[in-house]
């Protein structure tokens, strides 16, 4: 079941709300002593979540299917950065993160029961019944596995977008719908989006094209220093010109006093890994979803030069989420 994208909280009786958390979407299977764990792309997980696997192996319930997300806790919020570090060809690796930071699996849908019957045809809400009372008789206790909590109420639901620590925003679901297998008509993400003004410390240039096809973003951190955190390419065409231009007369090193622009991995080709350092005066104003690990975790949007801005004042502090965890929902 897939989720399209909203820019606000969709409203009606036919909804309900649940928070968004971040972490790898999975759906888990049992059958006896079988246990699998797929992501939403069919891909296997099993080998990353040992734990996981042994945790559900334990259930007494002989049979099912869940839906759910599989998650982190970690310095009191959830880290996106040591789930991809479980993604690991080692088996002896994943078995030591498995072990130092074990995952959490918050559940939040029930396919299949205990009892074997198929449950997708039912509507969301006799399915939620289902996983609550699941919850109940195989769940009672378990702090490995959890049930996501869910509201009806507008109120409570634009509460938890604005909570911080580890919701990604909120999921709307329509509760007179059967599971949507593979279709993104029952189901809605809004998604938290925030800006931060970012010094510009350097930029890359398009691939074919002697200009400017993206901009490499810093922030200050605490010792002071301009470490790279991310990038931004949405720029249009017809501004590339004049902006190349503007950038060239600007070119200056070092760019990043701190962590700079990663080297060549198998995906760049030495152009892409290419870049050119500026005197650290240009600030720019961009869109992010998620900050994590010291950088931005995908592209950022360029909303607008900021030349009112002093550079020194775009530090790491922008980017600090907020210290109420929202795992004291589960």
């Amino acid at each position: 079941m897939e989720a399209a994208s909203a820019t606000s909280l969709p409203t009606g009786k036919q909804w309900q709300y649940e928070p968004k958390w971040d972490g790898f979407r999975c759906l888990a299977f049992r059958d006896a002593d079988r246990i699998d764990l797929q992501s939403k792309s069919a891909k296997p997980l099993t080998r990353y979540f040992p734990e996981l696997a042994a945790a559900l192996k334990k259930l007494k319930a002989p049979e099912f299917v869940l839906d759910g997300e599989i998650v982190i806790p970690f310095e009191g919020g959830l880290s996106f950065n040591q789930l991809l570090m479980r993604i690991h060809p080692s088996a002896s690796r994943v078995e030591k993160l498995s072990k130092e930071t074990p995952c959490v699996f918050i559940v939040f849908d029930l396919l299949v029961n205990e009892e074997g019957q198929s449950l997708v045809e039912q509507p969301l809400e006799q399915r939620r019944t289902s996983i609550e009372e699941f919850s109940k008789g195989y769940l009672k206790d378990n702090e490995m596995i959890r049930l996501s909590p869910v509201t009806d109420d507008l109120k409570v639901a634009r509460e938890w977008f604005h909570m911080g620590i580890a919701l990604d925003g909120v999921v709307a679901k329509r509760r007179d719908l059967p599971y949507q297998s593979g279709e993104r008509t029952g189901m809605q993400k809004i998604k938290k989006l925030r800006t931060a003004d970012c010094v510009v410390g350097g930029f890359r240039y398009l691939e074919k094209a002697p200009l400017v096809g993206s901009l490499l973003l810093g922030l200050y951190n605490e010792s002071g220093a301009l470490d790279h955190v991310g990038f931004t390419s949405s720029i249009s065409a017809e501004d590339r010109p004049a902006l190349t231009q503007k950038l060239k007369k600007l070119i200056k090193p070092p760019g990043f006093t701190g962590k700079s622009p990663g080297g060549p991995s198998r995906w760049s080709t030495k152009r892409s890994t290419e870049w050119e350092p500026l005197n650290g005066n240009l600030v720019a104003e961009v869109q992010f979803d998620h900050f994590t690990g010291g950088r931005f975790r995908h592209g950022t949007k360029f909303l607008r030069w900021r030349p009112d801005k002093d550079p020194k004042s775009c530090t790491t502090k922008q980017v600090e989420r907020e210290d109420r965890s929202a795992l004291d929902l589960l």
